[in-house]
């Protein structure tokens, strides 16, 4: 490891950035040869003055406090908690923002007083536009843990600090601020980083169990003893098994990026279903349970239900809390549904498999649980697997299993694979259109004799099962073109059922009702009415999976005083779809249509308005005409 530069040293490169516009190759650590380069790039000189956007004003940084009061409740005891370990070092600990304002601060006297003259404070903004290299800047920059050293500070006057910061993220992957420990250089000590990222993953962990306490929550953790510790991971699942959140060591664990969040389904990371984690739940409750990873690791999870959890009514297979008929349950009242599943009640006992047709996000996963919470099966085992989320070198093993060494890499003690799991219960195979021609010739041998033998051979095994399957490819169509095979297709067709598009059922209002009472239970959170009515005209390419993501983002903007959710808690993508969709004009409004040219101008600007919400810019374009014309048009 290179020796850290002298303060000699990293004046003499501070210069030669000055004079050449660069450093020399490795003279200082390249992630601050950045930030130097970033601080000249805005300006700034060693010994020059500071720039004049560098403190918040009193009503701003009330509101950035009202904006992080989240971020606040659950680092303030964290922090208190990180200024015992440094206490009497001549340090402070700080919050600030994803801005980089400074929002709390807890440190030393002695300190606080040579901080006040570097306006090291509350409000003060040490983004590195206007402090220059500093730990808190460059943390947010990188988005990694960093450390600052004396010289290392691109303004000399910083030069007497040591400053160590760890980011902060959000359960959705948003780097929100960070927690950082500076002090006087003389004082620096070797695990200040280290306490910094502690603390800041223990505010990490804080926010996700508070941000998804409606969700179910999987603590994950190398050693089963590790799980509840601050090294834990921690990752949110949806009803429909989607990860929707996670702090930065679930993540990992998991494989993931921030911005796989809401994009990834559980099953594409971990063996082991949601259904099956719910069951093992609640046969041994808190008890961790062992899982593999896509990836190859192996680690333990333990999961954490929330009360009257529709997760936990839906899926586990072996829940007294089922109803007798759950399809009842999920009629919502749209004819094509209550149609789709009244076919199916009559199959759900017979020897009849049964083929979903429907698009993407409409329900096909949840009208299966649904069929199988309905039969007499309901008891045991309700296991899915996703043909398009399984790679083609996988899928085999995922589904027949394999025997012991099977082949290089396979486990030791091989795997009993999906259709000898689901024995006596029932199997999805959701878009198993996306199914390798290989794996639907083996499965239809499966199929008709009802046994299964591992790769790697050994002896057939008897299997039980009921089987669903879910395509949004017409099968029949794929058959003719010879990527489906005909005999496969015959045999899962014991009966067809197509679910309707979000866009073409009659129950939109009551789906609304029931998706915000399960988003935000024991709170009376509704649409107001024209947005209701503009949201069931939209096209829904996502249908309700995309639905409930948009309400749940919605709600997550309401203020505490709010109940309503209106166009200015939706995303403003969707919002500009949703104003090209025009209105329904009533027959009373067009037999009331003016017939003069004064009339008929007023009334097509006012209806543009309306429609755009306010929009200047789009209700000029819609017109055909200018902003200062329309500007004009609206004042006479």
């Amino acid at each position: 490891m290179p020796a850290t530069p002298t303060e000699l040293a990293l004046r003499q490169a501070r210069s030669f950035l000055l004079e050449h516009g660069n450093v020399p190759v490795g003279s200082i650590n390249e992630s601050i040869a950045r930030s130097w380069q970033r601080s000249v790039i805005a300006g700034l000189l060693p010994t020059g003055r500071l720039a004049n956007a560098e403190e918040a004003s009193g009503s701003n940084f009330r509101h950035a406090i009202a904006f992080s009061r989240e971020l606040l409740a659950h680092s303030i005891p964290v922090m208190e908690y990180l200024y015992e370990q440094v206490k009497n070092s001549h340090s402070m600990v700080i919050l600030a923002d994803k801005r980089a304002t400074l929002m709390h601060t807890i440190g030393d006297l002695d300190f606080q007083n040579k901080a006040d003259r570097v306006a090291l404070s509350t409000g003060s903004s040490w983004n590195e536009l206007h402090r220059g290299t500093n730990a808190i800047g460059m943390a947010l920059v990188e988005a990694s843990c960093v450390e600052i050293n004396g010289a290392e500070h691109f303004l000399e006057r910083n030069g007497f600090l040591t400053c160590a910061a760890a980011p902060i993220m959000a359960a959705n992957g948003e780097l929100i601020g960070l927690i950082n420990i500076s002090g006087d250089q003389r004082s620096r000590h070797p695990h200040t980083l280290g306490l910094v990222s502690m603390a800041a993953r223990m505010v990490e962990n804080r926010l996700i169990l508070s941000s998804c306490k409606r969700n179910i929550l999987l603590h994950l953790h190398a050693h089963s003893e590790g799980i509840g510790s601050v090294a834990e991971g921690i990752v949110a699942i949806s009803d429909d098994e989607w990860i929707i959140g996670a702090n930065r060591i679930g993540l990992a664990m998991l494989h993931l990026n921030p911005a796989d969040l809401s994009g990834t389904p559980l099953n594409r990371c971990i063996d082991v279903s949601l259904a099956e984690l719910l069951s093992r739940h609640k046969h041994r409750p808190g008890a961790p349970t062992q899982v593999h990873s896509h990836n190859g690791a192996t680690f333990f999870v333990q999961v954490q239900v929330p009360e009257n959890s529709l997760s936990l009514k839906m899926f586990s297979a072996s829940s007294a809390n089922v109803p007798a008929d759950a399809l009842t349950s999920v009629d919502t009242g749209d004819t094509n549904w209550h149609i789709a599943a009244d076919k199916a009640r009559h199959i759900a006992d017979k020897p009849i498999s049964l083929l979903i047709h429907g698009e993407s996000g409409v329900g096909k996963s949840f009208f299966a649980r649904a069929l199988h919470n309905s039969s007499s099966r309901r008891n045991s085992p309700f296991v899915v697997v996703n043909c398009a989320a399984v790679s083609e070198n996988v899928i085999e093993t995922e589904l027949f299993g394999c025997a012991p060494g099977a082949f290089s890499g396979a486990r030791r003690e091989g795997c009993i694979g999906k259709l000898r799991e689901v024995h006596g219960g029932t199997l999805y195979l959701n878009e198993i259109g996306n199914m390798p021609l290989s794996m639907q010739a083996r499965l239809l041998h499966v199929l008709q004799e009802r046994k299964v033998l591992p790769v790697g051979g050994g002896k057939p095994i008897d299997i039980d099962f009921a089987l669903v399957c879910g395509s949004q490819r017409n099968l029949r169509e794929e058959t003719d073109k010879g990527s489906f095979l005909r005999d496969l297709y015959y045999r899962i067709n014991g009966l067809t059922v197509n679910l309707p598009a979000l866009r073409e059922r009659s129950d939109f209002q009551k789906i609304t009702e029931l998706l915000l009472s399960e988003i935000m239970p024991g709170h009376d959170i509704y649409l107001a009415p024209d947005l209701l009515e503009q949201l069931g005209r939209y096209t829904w390419p996502g249908n309700v999976h995309q639905y409930s993501n948009v309400l749940r983002a919605a709600s997550a903007m309401l203020d505490v005083d709010e109940s309503q959710i209106n166009w200015k808690h939706l995303p403003e993508d969707l919002v500009e779809e949703l104003t090209k969709i025009p209105k329904i004009v009533p027959l009373e409004a067009v037999r009331a249509v003016p017939q003069n040219l004064d009339d008929l101008s007023r009334t097509a600007i006012k209806q543009a308005m309306e429609s755009c919400h306010g929009n200047i810019s789009e209700a000029a374009r819609r017109l055909g005409i200018s902003r200062q014309t329309l500007y004009r048009k609206l004042n006479t």
